[in-house]
C-alpha cells in the first residue's frame, strides 16, 4: 500500500508501515535533543537496531531542535540512521523548526552520499504535533527539496497506522 509523487524524476512515497523494516540507505529516527532513544520510532529503532545506534548517539552528545545527526544503523536493513530532533508543540516557531529538522536530515543524507531515505511522522508522537500540520509541512519541504539540485532519488514517509497514513495522503494528492 503507497502512494507516489514523482518530482523532476525522483520519487516521494507515503507507505502505511514499519520503518525500522524499510530497505533503504537511510531511516529518520525521530529524536530529542539529547539523542537518548527511549519510547516511540527511537525505542523500536534501538530494539532492533541494538545499543551500537545509541552509543553512537552517546559519543555525539545532543543536537538543537531542528538539528539533525547520523549513525550507523546497527542491525537494520538501513546503513544510516539520521535523527532528527523535531519540535515539542507549543515550544514556539514549531513549523520552522520542523521544516530545519526535515531538511537538515536531507542535506545530511546528501554529504554521506544516501540516495534513499525514510521519515517518520517527525514529531507527531509524545511532541504532541498535530497530523495535518505536519504532512504539509513534510511533503512541501521534501517536494521543494527534490525538485532542486540533489542526488537523493526517493524519500519515503512512513507511517505507522491508518489515520495517519490517510492524512499524509490527503496532503499529497
Amino acid at each position: 500500500m503507497g502512494l507516489d509523487l514523482k518530482v523532476k524524476g525522483r520519487v516521494l512515497s507515503i507507505v502505511k508501515g514499519d520503518i525500522t523494516e524499510c530497505d533503504l540507505d537511510a531511516i529518520v529516527n525521530a529524536a530529542n535533543t539529547s539523542l537518548v532513544m527511549g519510547g516511540g520510532v527511537a525505542g523500536a529503532i534501538r530494539r532492533k537496531g541494538g545499543e551500537s545506534i545509541q552509543e553512537e548517539c552517546n559519543k555525539i552528545g545532543g543536537i538543537p531542535v531542528g538539528g539533525a545527526a547520523i549513525t550507523g544503523a546497527g542491525n537494520l536493513k538501513a546503513k544510516y540512521v539520521i535523527h532528527a530532533a523535531g519540535p515539542r508543540f507549543g515550544e514556539g516557531d514549531e513549523d520552522e523548526k520542523l521544516k530545519n529538522a526535515v531538511l537538515n536530515s536531507l542535506r545530511l543524507a546528501e554529504e554521506h552520499g544516501i540516495k534513499s531515505i525514510a521519515f517518520p511522522a517527525i514529531s507527531t508522537g509524545i511532541f504532541g504535533f498535530p497530523l495535518d500540520r505536519c504532512a504539509k509541512i513534510m511533503i512541501n519541504t521534501i517536494k521543494e527539496y527534490l525538485s532542486g539540485d540533489t542526488s537523493i532519488e526517493r524519500v519515503v514517509i512512513v507511517l505507522f497506522d491508518d489515520e495517519a497514513y490517510r492524512i499524509f495522503s490527503e496532503e499529497l494528492q
